[in-house]
């Protein structure tokens, strides 16, 4: 009899999630429907005058009566991640030509790394992600979203052609939350497919994410 294979203990993360690729600054889903994300600014509303927190109020309530499809507000929260920094820092700290400022630089720089990592300072992060599904569209015939109830499990492969007509309807989505956001004086940005990978990876690998730092896509060598 053939040896028995033995299996892997640590099964790869990617077969269980939903996402079946990220290209052109969006999610495709294995069920053809796409996701943008927008990371999204906060503000301090206890800071604001009365007149300012109902004018925010009020734009918020538009925001929310003009919304014809769901959205996903997701928060996160991360230890605040100073390395860039750091190495910043350190870059000034070997340039500098005057010793006092070359000493002081080093001490700074020391201080900072250990009052983040005694002091376990979080940062918060806020997203919205804007979904495309075609299937649920109001044009789209009953019978079409009734069958879509038992395919949209399965993976669906999308060809170019339509993968470009689905991006193009999900960004026009993109542009009416951003004019929303912009009401309420919210800054807003889309994120692009390096984020995006970026954002999943350390999403889907805590334990990780801050040792093994991912490669910008346009350096990778594919063989």
């Amino acid at each position: 009899m053939p040896p028995a294979v033995k299996k892997s203990k640590h099964e790869s993360t990617q077969r269980y999630l939903d996402i079946a690729e990220i290209k052109e600054d969006c999610v495709v889903l294995k069920d053809g429907t796409l996701r943008a994300v927008l990371l999204v600014s906060s503000i301090n509303f206890s800071l604001k005058s009365d007149e300012e927190q109902n004018a925010i109020v009020s734009a918020y309530i538009s925001f929310l009566n003009f919304l014809e499809f769901p959205l996903q507000i997701v928060i996160q929260s991360r230890k605040l991640d100073i390395d860039g920094y750091l190495d910043n820092l350190k870059k000034i700290e070997k340039e500098q030509t005057n010793e006092l400022l070359r000493i002081q630089t080093a001490e700074y720089r020391q201080y900072v790394s250990e009052l983040v990592q005694l002091g376990d300072i979080m940062t918060k992060r806020f997203y919205i992600i804007v979904p495309y599904n075609p299937v649920s569209d109001r044009q789209t015939s009953w019978f079409k979203r009734f069958l879509a109830l038992f395919t949209a499990a399965q993976k669906v492969k999308l060809n170019q052609t339509e993968f470009v007509k689905r991006r193009h309807f999900l960004f026009q989505r993109v542009e009416h939350i951003l004019t929303g956001l912009n009401s309420m004086s919210l800054k807003s940005v889309v994120l692009d497919t390096q984020s995006l990978i970026e954002l999943y990876y350390n999403t889907y690998n805590p334990d990780i994410a801050d040792k093994e730092k991912l490669v910008e896509i346009n350096k990778l060598r594919i063989e």
